[in-house]
């Protein structure tokens, strides 16, 4: 009899978060393998499902297990798995495609209309001690980098997506323009400024999270003032940077900042839209028509784990210093209230969810 404990966080409405046991996995399919988990990051997302019950059209009808961001160690392997051994350390990439469909064909299973994705209704996530997952959307750690990196490797995957989309090179003097400087903001600035863009500034309404940004090797930071209209910020940046950002990723969600990305970016280039805004936004559209501005979109990421667990690995990128509050499984709640909080100072929360003795 199997007496392992499959402690889990579980979402059952709104406000209601609770620590509690769940069905242990069945034996992996032909090409999945079987996770314990070790440390799992709560995202912004896993607390608006939190607090709201909801995101957009995902709506929690019913218990689901939360968490995305995760790191594990393999301990069962299907039968037709080829790539990874028990035993193995891994980063988990939490939205798998159908690989059936044309979309997933063409290479952009990010996009597959049947994507499930840990912790997004009705697919639960990977805040539990146990899980299986497909074995091609499991990444390999350098025994050089610890779990809890692996963890942050999701949202780094965000990052350099974003900074892929952007057409990041190096050598090319790129000015990098980048708005929020929350978890994501700070990773696509690193990832940025790692992949070779020639200068990277970050703005955000916080002054403590610029000052971390410093720490993290983001000298040019600008604190925005509210009261200013667009065209005042974007003086300022263009006196920050030494000219108009050839691209700027916009990681807050705010139509404000929306609106000064388009209006800033030099005629030509890129806008990436990162972070998540209202269905609904009222943006400078004829601006960005008439300087040929591109406005790009992101769905999470492809193909960008690889490169995320490279950056780090290779000391490109060092991404522990965000890692600024750890909890036991038995804590998740405690952990999620920091998570939340506009006063505990947190970047990063993870939970390590792993059996103790």
């Amino acid at each position: 009899m199997d007496k392992r404990d499959n402690l889990s966080v579980v979402i059952h409405k709104k406000e209601d978060l609770r620590v509690e046991q769940t069905e242990l996995p069945t034996e992996p399919g032909p090409y999945e393998v079987q996770l314990a988990s070790n440390t799992v990051g709560i995202c912004g997302s896993d607390v608006h499902f939190w607090k709201d019950g909801c995101i957009d059209k995902w709506v929690i009808n019913e218990p689901i297990v939360t968490g995305h961001e995760s790191s594990a160690t393999v301990i069962k392997v299907g039968p037709n798995v080829k790539n990874l051994k028990v035993g193995d350390r891994v980063s988990v990439e939490p939205g798998v495609g159908c690989m059936s469909c044309q979309v997933c064909k063409d290479g952009f299973y990010n996009l597959c209309p049947d994507v499930l994705f840990h912790a997004v209704p009705p697919t639960g996530g990977s805040l539990r001690r146990y899980y299986n997952h497909s074995s091609a959307f499991c990444h390999k750690l350098p025994d050089n980098m610890s779990y809890a990196e692996g963890a942050l490797m999701e949202p780094l995957a965000v990052a350099v997506y974003a900074c892929k989309r952007a057409g990041i090179t190096e050598g090319s003097g790129q000015k990098v323009m980048v708005t929020g400087a929350g978890p994501v903001g700070l990773l696509t600035a690193m990832a940025a400024k790692a992949l070779g863009a020639q200068d990277v500034c970050i703005l955000d309404i916080n002054e403590n999270r610029l000052k971390f940004a410093q720490q993290m090797g983001i000298a040019k930071t600008l604190l925005i003032n509210m009261k200013l209209d667009t065209e005042a910020l974007a003086t300022e940046v263009v006196d920050l940077l030494g000219g108009s950002p050839t691209i700027t990723l916009e990681c807050s969600g705010a139509e404000s900042s929306l609106n000064l990305a388009i209006y800033v970016t030099q005629d030509g280039g890129n806008v990436v839209m990162v972070g998540l805004n209202h269905r609904k936004v009222t943006v400078f559209l004829s601006s960005a028509a008439c300087r040929e501005v591109n406005l790009l979109g992101i769905k999470r990421y492809r193909h960008s784990f690889p490169l995320a667990i490279y950056l780090v690995s290779s000391g490109k990128l060092d991404v522990k210093p965000l890692i600024t509050h750890t909890y036991r499984i038995e804590e998740a709640v405690q952990a999620f209230e920091t998570a939340s909080s506009q006063t505990s100072g947190a970047i990063k929360v993870q939970i390590e969810c792993f059996e103790r003795p």
